[in-house]
C-alpha cells in the first residue's frame, strides 16, 4: 500500500492532514481502491478506516460512497456521495445517486433526479448511464412499454441489430438492457438479441503458465521499491529499508505504520474485535469536527 499510487490531486488533497495520519489514510485509500471490485466489503472497511481519520477530505468521502455503492450499500453510498458534491462541486456522480434511489425502492425519486441531469446538459458517457437507470426505474414502476422506449430512443430510435456498433461498451450495455427488458416483456425478437450481445461481449482472458506473479523471494532485487516519496508526496519520508530485517507480510512501506496496523483498525470495524486499533494520538485531521457536513442528508423527495 503505497501512497504514490494515489493520484497527484488525491495526495494533494492530503496534506492538510498530519504526517503520520495522512499516510495512514492513503495506506486505506490505497487498498479501498485495490479491493473494490474483488472484495468490496472489505474496500468499504478501509474506506471507512481512512474517513474516520480525514471526515472533511473529499476524496475520502468519496472513496467510502463508491466502495459502498460497490459493496451493495446504497444508504451510505448516497450520503457519502452527496456530501461529497457538498465539499467538492463534482457533479459527476448523478446517475450513481439516482441508481442509489432506485435500489433503495424509490424509483420515483430516481427519475426526477435522471431528468433533472439531462436537463442540465449531462455528458454522452453520463447519459448512456442516466439512460439505464431510467429504465430500470421505469421497469420497476411496471412501465415496461416505456421503459422499452427509453432504451430504443437512446439507441438511436427503432435500434437494429445489424446497424449497431457493439464493440463500443456503451452501446453494448443499453443493447444488454434492452435485450433483458424484451425478453421480460416476452417479445419474439428477444432471442436474437441476447445471442447478439452474449457474441459481443469480451471473454475474460485466462492468466497463461509463466505470467503467475513469482514468491517475493524470487523477485530480482531491483524489483523492490525503496527510494524516498519525492519532497512534494506528502509530508513525510519513507525510511530506507534493509531487506534482511525486512518481513513482507508485517511491513509496509509507510513510516511508523505496520500491516498488523492497518489489519487491526479494519478487522474493528468490521466487527471482529473489539478494542480500538491504534491509541487513539493521532485520529483525525485536526479540525475538531470529524463527522463533517452537516449530518446524514435526506434523501430527495423523502
Amino acid at each position: 500500500m503505497d501512497p504514490r499510487d494515489l493520484d497527484a490531486d488525491v495526495r494533494g488533497a492530503l496534506r492538510s492532514l498530519e504526517a503520520r495520519n495522512a499516510q495512514r489514510v492513503a495506506a486505506h485509500l490505497v487498498a479501498a481502491g485495490t479491493l473494490v471490485d474483488e472484495d468490496p466489503v472489505e474496500a468499504l472497511a478501509h474506506a471507512r478506516a481512512a474517513r474516520d481519520r480525514a471526515s472533511r477530505i473529499a476524496v475520502v468521502r468519496e472513496a467510502v460512497g463508491v466502495a459502498a455503492y460497490h459493496a451493495g450499500d446504497y444508504a451510505e453510498a448516497a450520503r457519502e456521495l452527496r456530501a461529497y458534491r457538498r465539499m467538492s462541486g463534482d457533479e459527476g456522480y448523478r446517475a450513481v445517486l439516482a441508481d442509489c434511489e432506485r435500489a433503495l425502492g424509490r424509483p420515483e425519486v430516481a427519475l426526477r433526479l435522471v431528468r433533472e441531469a439531462l436537463d442540465a446538459g449531462a455528458p454522452a458517457e453520463e447519459t448512456t448511464e442516466l439512460r439505464l437507470v431510467e429504465a430500470g426505474a421505469r421497469a420497476e414502476l411496471g412501465e415496461l412499454p416505456a421503459a422499452l422506449l427509453v432504451l430504443e430512443e437512446a439507441l438511436g430510435g427503432r435500434p437494429r441489430l445489424d446497424a449497431l456498433d457493439l464493440t463500443d461498451e456503451s452501446v453494448l450495455r443499453l443493447a444488454g438492457a434492452y435485450a433483458d427488458l424484451l425478453t421480460e416483456a416476452g417479445r419474439p425478437e428477444a432471442e436474437s438479441w441476447q445471442a447478439a450481445v452474449a457474441a459481443a461481449e469480451p471473454e475474460e482472458e485466462d492468466v497463461a503458465f509463466g505470467e503467475i506473479d513469482l514468491p517475493a523471494d524470487d523477485l530480482p532485487a531491483g524489483d523492490v521499491t525503496t527510494e524516498d516519496l519525492p519532497a512534494d508526496d506528502l509530508a513525510a519520508e519513507l525510511p530506507e529499508q534493509d531487506d534482511d530485517a525486512v518481513e513482507d507480510d508485517e511491513t509496509l512501506d509507510l513510516p511508523g505504520v505496520s500491516q498488523a496496523d492497518i489489519e487491526a483498525e479494519v478487522a474493528e470495524l468490521l466487527g471482529e474485535t473489539d478494542g480500538p486499533a491504534t491509541d487513539g494520538s493521532d485520529i483525525g485531521d485536526g479540525t475538531g469536527d470529524e463527522d463533517e457536513a452537516d449530518g446524514p442528508e435526506a434523501a430527495p423527495g423523502a
